[in-house]
């Protein structure tokens, strides 16, 4: 008798919820329906505030370079100049020691202040923050390089690919699987090791030619579904080409599930490109990027560890927020999706439903 009643109550709930879902998004449009639902997603908001925050920072800081378009940064530092190496202030005799402090006075601290070398100098003094800025944005333009052409060609063969099926299909997916099995340090390692030296975003270009068998796959079975709906055949009688089935009626259809790989995909790039520098097969000197200056101060580690909390910090905080963003937007785009649902909510059900019997 009493699980028959736990069954009916929470069946009435169930009833309840849908009905409060349901007059949730009534006269909303997809895009709404699904801006509301990753705003709901706090983790991935709060990353999106905090990877435009860091974007900010580290292409205001220093001098940038977009294409023909040169911003000059507001720090006072430079990565090329090379200030008074700072020896007696530091403790247990380390050189170039953080000028940051966070303690206030009361608490026997220095207060609040950034100091002339909040990250503290290199080897040869050079400003360390100037450095971990520069090093920030060459990482940043790498993996979006990367993303660029991995999302551009991944979408183009799992389009064709699953569309087309036959011949077409077998030939491109035994093109993908024969360059899945390759590991991707491997295939970055040449590429590093031939066009390295060519240049941060050469490099990028390049390891984006082979960054995009995972996502030609999702795009593949996403299509082989699609192409069986009934608005594609529609589209088919009513005379639309090929080129209009693809680009007007599936890949919109499509969409979420290439924003949500790509995000991911970004993720994986800045650790490739990372991970590359510092086994010295990516971005080479005088260029600078995260990975590169946790490999040139590698040495330093046990004496002056702040070298690789800056750089390592950045790399985990870019990667995580672009996680937690992809977490979001799959969330988001897909319907199958339940958000939970609160304690107040599920009283308002049970009440909505006893009052309608």
């Amino acid at each position: 008798m009493i699980k028959q009643k736990k069954k009916v109550e929470d069946s009435l709930v169930a009833s309840g919820e849908n009905a409060i879902a349901n007059k949730e998004v009534e006269g909303l449009s997809q895009g709404q329906i699904i801006v509301r639902r990753f705003l709901r997603h706090r983790a991935a908001v709060f990353s999106v505030f905090f990877l435009f925050s860091i974007m900010i920072l580290v292409f205001s800081a220093v001098d940038s370079q977009f294409g023909p378009i040169r911003t000059n940064g507001w720090w006072k530092w430079n990565p090329d100049d090379i200030p008074e190496l700072r020896f007696g202030d530091c403790p247990n005799d380390t050189i170039g020691c953080p000028t940051i402090s966070v303690v206030p006075k009361f608490l026997g601290g220095d207060g609040f202040g950034l100091g002339d070398h909040p990250f503290g100098q290199d080897d040869i003094g050079r400003d360390y923050f100037s450095l971990v800025m520069k090093g920030s944005q060459r990482s940043i333009q790498v993996m979006f390089v990367i993303g660029f052409f991995a999302a551009t060609i991944g979408t183009i063969v799992g389009a064709v690919a699953g569309y087309f099926r036959g011949v077409i299909d077998n030939v491109l997916m035994r093109f993908t699987d024969f360059i899945i099995t390759i590991p991707a340090v491997i295939v970055g390692s040449v590429i590093g090791s031939k066009f390295g030296n060519l240049g941060a975003i050469v490099l990028a270009v390049y390891l984006g030619l082979f960054a995009w068998t995972g996502l030609s796959r999702l795009v593949r079975g996403e299509f082989l579904t699609l192409r069986e709906r009934e608005f594609v055949d529609a589209a088919r009688v009513a005379g639309a080409s090929t080129r209009r089935i693809i680009f007007k009626h599936i890949l919109p259809n499509a969409v979420g599930v290439i924003i949500v790989a790509v995000t991911l995909l970004l993720s994986g790039a800045i650790l490739l490109e990372t991970a590359l520098s510092y086994l010295g097969f990516g971005v080479v000197p005088p260029d600078v990027s995260l990975g590169l200056l946790i490999n040139q101060y590698q040495d330093a580690f046990t004496t002056r560890p702040f070298l690789f909390w800056y750089p390592g910090f950045f790399i985990i905080s870019i990667a995580l927020s672009i996680n937690f963003i992809g977490d979001g937007l799959r969330d988001a785009f897909d319907p199958r999706q339940k958000r939970r649902i609160t304690k107040k909510e599920k009283l308002a059900a049970k009440v909505m439903k006893r009052e309608s019997v």
